[in-house]
């Protein structure tokens, strides 16, 4: 092996995307329900290559967790403020109560048990289940003055803490949210979910299949019985929403609503299945005319939500003649396409129509993507550069010092940045794959490099902590789950299926939000996730300062 030795510590880079390939390849693995992620395989990978005595720059680590804090901060800044009102805050207090309860029980195991500020923080962020407590943590207690050794063997403690928590922390926040909380609230969630899709005027789904026969189809119909009818009066007849794209005489032409059909015409329809079932008894039969297809195209694009009117308004509201909502997305999770969804800024729609009915529903509800996939570095840059210096200033709560810290100031930078791009479209373009890769390959590097450097002081902590550790990650998840959970059903009143993926998004837990949706067969808790998904997000990584600066000082 001391060739091994010697190759990982003569170039480290090398030991980085070891840590990073076999991180991803022990992440992928499942158990049932269960899969750790690629951030905690690869923390776990850094802790056994780090027994080669191999470490990384300090400088890389910084830098990997100024860019993956401020793209966190850019892709979630416009979900944060759209939930910064009544609707939202009644979700968002779940947050509140999560990010509180695990500061509150720490700080209670600290005192009682003599813990570190290392370890502390480290239980903090894995029972929280959230990477990022980790970086700011780790920051944090590099700001307390300690000498260079002191600091190291603390920042060591977080990384090794939290990969034992975390772990237990999963498992629990998994199986609680798809298994314990429906039989707490005497429901089962497929039953309630569907219930409660088919309330809110959506139909039938399930994730990750699609409908042999098509929601949205094409049809042609000669006009026999409807003679003399305008289209307006025609598409009002038809029992599902339909739209006359227009009517061949001699040859097609796109008609006004007050166009009066003749005998005779060819009338071209889009919509919805159910407003065909009986259309050829309504209008005459049913036409192939491939020559008129061709010259009836249709639209599909993507718009942002990012108008006053349209921020908080049902879907079904947001309805434009001719233009059909095929999805909608919110922090890359599909929500239901039901008329009582409420939608958000920042949400993403997907509408299908003729190119002229689809600008007009753009201009109502948003912008469309950019079809451009290059990035503003200057925007992207700037908003670094910024969240840097906001992190170096120091404020004194009696005597304790708090900084936001690199972390924290990115964060906040990031949020204001992806705030003011959803507005200023024309500025800051930082395509969703760009962003996601920089978050994940930011936090990836960032806890390679945690965890090369903790690994000497990984076995002394297992030995002194190895027992409470994994009780800590699992209580630390239930007390402020069950809270939630009271909370939510008795004095919020919301609905159990979203209430429950609101809990798993106050963990920022995507493998329990995968175990919940597919449990209940559609994507209705996503609506209480991506909520505190949202929040969470945000609050978490800012209890790691907080905590370090109680403890610590």
């Amino acid at each position: 092996m001391d060739w091994v030795r010697h190759l990982v510590q003569s170039t480290p880079e090398i030991a980085l995307f070891v840590c990073l390939a076999l991180g991803y390849l022990v992440g992928r693995l499942r158990v049932g329900p269960i899969q750790l992620g690629g951030i905690c395989g690869t923390l776990i990978v850094a802790l056994v290559v780090g027994l080669l005595e191999v470490s990384l720059n300090d400088q890389v680590r910084t830098i990997a967790f100024a860019l993956f804090i401020f793209a966190l901060g850019y892709t979630g800044g416009p979900q944060f403020f759209a939930n910064l009102n009544r609707s939202g805050f009644k979700i968002g207090a779940l947050s509140v109560v999560e990010a509180v309860t695990v500061v509150v029980l720490v700080l209670v195991l600290a005192g009682v048990l003599d813990l570190d500020v290392g370890t502390a923080a480290g239980i903090l962020a894995g029972a929280a289940t959230e990477s990022a407590v980790v970086g700011t943590s780790t920051e944090a207690i590099g700001k307390l003055g300690l000498d260079s050794a002191a600091a190291a063997a603390l920042q060591g403690n977080v990384a090794t803490a939290y990969t034992v928590c975390y772990l237990f922390g999963l498992i629990t926040i998994v199986l609680f949210t798809s298994g314990l909380a429906p039989a707490f609230l005497k429901i089962d969630l497929r039953d309630a979910s569907r219930d409660l899709l088919r309330k809110m005027g959506g139909g039938d789904e399930e994730p990750g299949t699609a409908s042999a026969l098509p929601a949205l189809v094409g049809r042609a119909y000669e006009v026999r019985h409807v003679v003399g009818s305008t289209v307006a009066e025609l598409e009002a007849a038809l029992p599902g929403r339909a739209t006359v794209e227009g009517v061949v005489r001699g040859h097609f032409r796109p008609v006004p609503a007050e166009f009066a059909l003749a005998e005779g015409d060819l009338v071209v329809l889009v919509g919805e299945r159910a407003a065909f079932l009986e259309a050829e008894d309504a209008i005459g039969p049913e036409r192939a005319r491939p020559d008129v297809a061709a010259r009836t195209t249709l639209e599909t694009r993507e718009v942002v939500v990012s108008t006053k009117d349209a921020d908080g308004a049902p879907l079904g509201s947001l309805r434009t003649h001719g233009v059909f909502t095929t999805s909608l997305s919110r922090t890359d999770h599909r929500l239901p396409v039901a008329d009582a969804t409420t939608v958000r800024r920042g949400d993403v729609l997907t509408l299908v129509g003729s190119a002229r009915d689809v600008d007009r529903a753009t201009d109502r509800i948003g912008y469309a993507v950019p079809r451009t996939v290059a990035t503003d570095f200057v925007y992207l840059g700037l908003g670094v550069t910024l969240g840097m210096l906001i992190g170096k200033l120091t404020v004194h709560l009696g005597s304790v010092p708090l900084s936001l810290g690199t972390g924290g100031g990115a964060l906040l930078s990031g949020l204001v940045f992806g705030w003011f791009r959803a507005r200023h479209r024309s500025i800051g373009n930082f395509p969703p794959a760009a962003a996601t890769l920089t978050k994940d390959l930011g936090l990836a590097t960032f806890i390679a490099a945690t965890g090369l450097s903790a690994a000497p002081q990984a076995g002394p902590l297992l030995r002194e902590y190895g027992v409470l550790l994994p009780f800590a990650g699992i209580g630390m998840v239930l007390v402020p789950a069950l809270l939630s959970l009271y909370l939510g059903s008795r004095v919020l009143k919301i609905d159990p299926p979203i209430l429950i993926g609101a809990i798993a998004g106050q963990q920022c837990s995507t493998p329990a939000i995968s175990a919940v949706t597919g449990v209940a067969a559609n994507s209705v808790p996503l609506i209480g996730y991506t909520v505190t998904y949202a929040m969470s997000s945000i609050l978490l990584p800012l209890t790691g300062p907080l905590l370090v600066g109680l403890i610590g000082t």
